[in-house]
């Protein structure tokens, strides 16, 4: 996933677009510890931390989110709106948690998604390939890397 995520990366960045990412909120006081969140299976310092081969570059943003979806609670939305931003382009994991919790959540704003397969994972293959399906016959466009890559060089 690591490759193909870079590539992806790289490609939004020629075309000019913007590149957001998100990522788990562990401070010690953020809502995320409240009694109402399921135990996390890790609770290491940097278990949410952004891989140092995908890392963001300064003019990125950074959404911090205490729950499964990147929206839900989180300036997200007000980033993307406030960017005229109609469709959104997306990887990450897991494919059956925080990467579908996302989509469901930009589908349900208005949004177009587009997931690019090779650059979301999960636990398990069969976890990764029910949720993607699932995800593209209800909430998203489902495209391989080459496929996105090849468009942003048209834009």
């Amino acid at each position: 996933m690591v490759e193909p995520a870079k590539q992806l990366l790289a490609a939004a960045r020629a075309a000019g677009l913007p590149v957001i990412y998100s990522t788990g909120d562990v401070r010690s006081n953020a809502d995320a510890r409240k009694p109402t969140n399921r135990q996390r299976e890790t609770e290491t310092e940097n278990a949410y931390d952004i891989l140092p081969e995908l890392a963001p570059e300064p003019e990125d943003l950074v959404v911090y989110k205490q729950r499964a979806s990147c929206f839900y609670g989180t300036p997200l939305m007000s980033h993307l709106v406030g960017l005229g931003i109609q469709s959104l382009i997306v990887g990450g994991g897991t494919t059956s948690g925080c990467l579908r919790a996302g989509v469901q959540d930009a589908k349900a704003n208005g949004f177009h998604v587009t997931i690019v397969e090779e650059c979301c994972y999960d636990r398990t293959p069969i976890n990764h390939k029910v949720n993607l399906f699932d995800m593209h016959h209800k909430y998203a466009d489902l495209m391989k890397l080459d496929d996105v890559v090849a468009h942003l060089q048209r834009l």
